[in-house]
């Protein structure tokens, strides 16, 4: 069985005085059933790895360098996030892949870097607006997952996160049914890429989960968790997904 994952992207919020939340989130899942990951900002990450050190809560970056070091100003590598204390890396999500022009052949090289670091990969995928009115969702995150993913890949080393790029931080939510196909669907290309060894792999759901409307997504087949954003900022939103993972 796979053991289910509620991960959760700060992206650019959160200074030390977030730690308590990371802690009082530690205080209400002492002894999840399901995996628990924070990502926040790198500067938090060697404080928020040493505070939960004994607590069940893993804390990763939002992303690498493909080069292990160099001349890459403002950049860090993911041997350098696993120096700081992070066991796992988010790859390719959509803001980085728009805002930063990344293809999926450089988020490919970063999560060969994060296998070589022995971090987990969270490489994300997902399909825009546009694209998901023009009936192009399967083909976009069907040629993502294959360009992204290495040969490296293993149900170990990599966590597959399908975020819709219109519902995040929109509000906006697909229907379970259009969820279900891609999640379906992905779990197929894994299994015809990697045979047995993709039931190993967690596919996630990310865009717009909250505590409302998590136990419905997470009771749709395949959907192994949630890449949770806004509201994994506080223990008080965040709890109570991970709650209904643990029940779903």
């Amino acid at each position: 069985m796979r053991r289910k994952l509620a991960a959760g992207n700060w992206k650019m919020n959160g200074t030390l005085t977030r730690v308590t939340e990371v802690m009082a989130l530690c205080a209400a899942h002492q002894a999840p059933s399901v995996d628990v990951l924070i990502c926040p900002p790198a500067t938090l990450i060697p404080a928020l790895a040493t505070a939960t050190t004994d607590h069940a809560v893993a804390i990763g970056g939002q992303d690498c360098h493909a080069a292990v070091s160099g001349a890459h100003t403002g950049d860090i590598s993911a041997h350098m996030l696993a120096d700081a204390g992070a066991t796992h890396v988010i790859i390719g999500h959509s803001e980085r892949r728009a805002d930063r022009g990344e293809t999926s052949a450089d988020v490919h090289a970063k999560a060969l870097a994060a296998h070589t670091a022995t971090l987990t990969a969270v490489i994300c995928i997902g399909e825009t607006l546009a694209q998901r009115e023009a009936g192009e969702t399967l083909d976009v995150v069907g040629t993502q997952l294959r360009d992204s993913t290495p040969d490296s890949a293993t149900g170990e080393n990599t966590v597959i996160a399908y975020e819709p790029v219109w519902a995040i931080g929109t509000g906006k939510v697909p229907t379970l049914e259009q969820i279900g196909e891609v999640h379906a669907a992905l779990r197929i290309a894994l299994t015809n890429r990697f045979g047995a060894d993709a039931n190993a792999f967690r596919i996630l759901y990310g865009g717009s989960v909250k505590a409302s409307n998590a136990a419905e997504i997470f009771a749709v087949p395949d959907v192994d968790g949630a890449l949770v954003g806004g509201a994994s900022l506080t223990a008080e939103d965040f709890s109570p997904i991970i709650t209904a993972l643990e029940n779903a």
